[in-house]
């Protein structure tokens, strides 16, 4: 608005100074006289001035081209950053997404292992029950045998001996069950607290990275709007 004014105004001096010339000319072709010279100062000391108007203007100008090119170079400068700060803001967004699916995906397979570790526990609970009731009934077999078994070559057969064997097998297969799958349900679940504290980890970065992102937007959208109004 300053620029289309300052033009009006030189504009309107030319104007001016081309009816001032026009009248000086008539005032010549009238012939000498007494009063004209006095008229031919002030005429002359009036285009002076405005000669020197028009210059002053002609300056300001330049000097308003200047401040506009460099005040449209700064506008530029603030929509490319702008769009910069868009695009983070659209790739942190997309990048939380993924994060969030990597998250949900961890959960749902810790849920997954729980139920199998708990498959396995009434597994074992269920093995444990068949074992004490096979030794339950070999005991009891062991009490009611009051013949002793003699062979050829006098060896006795120890039934005892066999049946603590045989417990003893039970006990080991039990705890060598129950190893396993404790050993395998802790390695699993510390692989899933490692994989959650990471994502959770990401998780809080995406989401200060886009508060922080949001905070810049509108802080240049609110230095845009005032470079508009400028």
């Amino acid at each position: 608005l300053t620029h289309s004014f300052v033009g009006f105004q030189v504009r309107f001096l030319e104007q001016q100074n081309k009816v001032l010339s026009t009248k000086w000319e008539l005032l010549q072709q009238q012939g000498p006289s007494g009063p004209r010279k006095n008229l031919d100062v002030i005429f002359e000391n009036y285009i002076q001035n405005l000669r020197r108007r028009l210059e002053s203007l002609l300056g300001q100008r330049g000097q308003l081209e200047s401040e506009l090119q460099n005040m449209r170079q700064y506008v530029e400068e603030y929509k490319t950053k702008y769009e910069e700060e868009i695009n983070r803001r659209t790739a942190a967004e997309n990048e939380f997404v993924v994060l969030k699916k990597d998250v949900d995906c961890a959960y749902m397979t810790k849920v997954e292992l729980e139920a199998k570790v708990g498959a396995l526990t009434d597994e074992i609970n269920f093995l444990r029950c068949v074992y004490e009731e096979e030794l339950a009934q070999m005991q009891t077999i062991s009490r009611d045998l009051s013949v002793v078994v003699s062979m050829d070559n006098n060896r006795h057969l120890d039934l005892d001996s066999i049946i603590e064997e045989v417990r003893r097998q039970y006990e080991q297969i039990a705890q060598n069950s129950r190893a396993e799958a404790e050993a395998w349900y802790q390695s699993r679940y510390e692989e899933l607290q490692n994989t959650a504290g990471r994502h959770g980890d990401s998780l809080r970065n995406t989401k200060i990275e886009i508060q922080e992102l949001t905070r810049n937007v509108q802080r240049l959208r609110a230095e845009i709007e005032n470079v508009k109004k400028q």
